[in-house]
């Protein structure tokens, strides 16, 4: 089946927006082709038609990725209708069968989001996709600027959805781009074209739950706007886009306070530098940071009470904030984000070894790797095959001496002296002997079991050096 008949205004329009995106986006149809999110509604159903028409026109491969949430006991239907239609198209179908729980406290509609993007981010890969097409139209930036006012949401909400975006969060993979070409189109538009066109579609009932907060949007709120304002909708579009340039400026500006405010080569931040900006400006340069991490941005109300925390305490004062799955310490006037799952460490662990001759031996309970490295200072290899040796965390009251004219500290003062961060240090390994310490990772090896090499060209004896992962 060929679409020669859809040469509408509509055709025109899509063609005319997809272009327009892949020249700001920088894109262009990769050889693999592009990919549509094909759910078989008619939002989805329209932009397939469209895509396939102008991909037809232009010798670009098209495939269309289905997810089967399995929460209607239509799905089974729905995607029978895909699979056929697809096939009237000649278009290759990939779908993917997922569960949906409620175990995040996302709830079923926002769980089934979330499930839908990864599984269509893992068939993008698996069909190596950098382009997927989503049917956000006109009316759904309405209803999520809508939404996003009741949320009481910032700049960023009110910016609405973007023709285009990277959205390595939703989809699991940094490599997808998704495409809005028909966002300033109207579902009015979409119905209309399905009509003339004959375009079969399928109607999901989960739509009339007025339940759901967007649907109640759709049903009962949207009809009267557009009764006492006619075509609120676009103008809510213009609104966004307002926004989105509003937004724009406020990254720009966060990106020079944050070049400003990083310390040293990692995103660690120094307070210092950031006691000189306004509330606003720190408020702004923190979730430009925070999305460096891939986490969902906290509210103002939990972003501020973060900032008081960090800002507030006394200087000597531990401070760690959790967020999602980083762990944010504050630390000698500086913020640092961390691994939060790293640091959830089990006092107990301990892994019994020998040392057999290896240049290294990993421990992945550990998160890192113990290096033997040749020196003219350090253990006898001899010896050291002979020890029953154990790789442990911290049981306290370790002492170290790390030089036979320097004197035994406790590793309190060594962490100290070395400005090893609190939560670090709760994550170093130690080498022992028994009861005898031989080696603490971060600080070094205890003098007494070292000795000098004769040669010091050939370095006989071994170091010691812990990498983390």
């Amino acid at each position: 089946m060929t679409l020669r008949s859809l040469s509408g205004a509509l055709m025109h329009h899509f063609s005319e927006a997809l272009n327009s995106i892949f020249l700001e986006s920088g894109k262009a149809p990769p050889e693999c082709g592009l990919a549509v999110a094909y759910s078989g509604g008619l939002d989805s159903s329209v932009l397939l038609s469209l895509t396939a028409e102008y991909c037809r026109l232009r010798g670009i491969p098209l495939d269309a990725f289905h997810v089967h949430h399995g929460l209607s006991p239509n799905a089974d239907d729905w995607l029978v209708h895909c699979e056929s239609n697809c096939q009237k198209l000649g278009i290759s179908l990939a779908f993917e069968k997922i569960v949906v729980t409620n175990n995040e406290g996302d709830g079923i509609e926002g769980s089934a989001r979330k499930g839908r993007y990864l599984a269509l981010g893992r068939m993008s890969v698996a069909s190596k996709t950098q382009i997927l097409l989503s049917a956000h139209h006109q009316d759904d930036q309405a209803e999520t600027l809508l939404m996003q006012m009741l949320r009481g949401s910032g700049v960023a909400g009110l910016s609405g959805m973007n023709r285009f975006n990277f959205a390595p969060g939703l989809f699991g993979t940094p490599s997808v781009m998704m495409m809005r070409p028909l966002l300033d189109v109207s579902r009015l538009e979409l119905e209309h074209f399905a009509r003339e066109n004959q375009i079969s579609y399928i109607q999901d009932e989960s739509n009339e739950d007025g339940r759901y907060l967007r649907n109640a949007l759709r049903l009962q709120v949207m009809p009267v706007l557009e009764q006492i304002s006619p075509g609120f909708a676009g103008r809510m579009l213009r609104t966004a886009k307002h926004m989105q340039s509003a937004q724009n400026l406020a990254e720009a500006l966060a990106g020079q306070d944050l070049a400003h405010c990083l310390s040293g080569q990692m995103l660690d931040l120094d307070l210092q530098r950031m006691r000189t900006l306004s509330a606003e400006r720190i408020n702004n340069l923190f979730r430009l940071w925070l999305s460096k991490f891939d986490v969902r941005m906290p509210s103002t109300s939990r972003l501020n009470e973060i900032c008081k925390q960090l800002f507030e305490a006394k200087g000597d004062a531990r401070i760690t904030i959790y967020h999602e799955k980083l762990a944010i310490h504050r630390y000698q006037e500086k913020i640092y984000a961390a691994d939060r799952a790293r640091e959830a460490v089990d006092d107990a662990l301990s892994v019994a070894f020998t040392w057999n001759g290896e240049s290294s031996m990993p421990f992945p309970d550990f998160h890192g790797t113990l290096h033997f490295r040749r020196g003219s200072r350090g253990l006898s290899p001899d010896w050291l095959q002979q020890q029953a040796l154990c790789l442990h965390l911290r049981r306290g009251g370790e002492r170290l001496k790390l030089a036979e004219n320097r004197s035994t500290r406790d590793m309190k003062s060594h962490y100290q002296a070395l400005r090893i961060p609190f939560w670090v240090r709760q994550q170093l390994p130690f080498v022992s002997i028994g009861s005898e310490l031989v080696y603490a990772a971060g600080v070094g090896m205890q003098s007494q079991y070292c000795s000098e090499s004769v040669n010091t060209q050939v370095g006989t004896h071994l170091v010691l050096d812990w990498v983390a992962d």
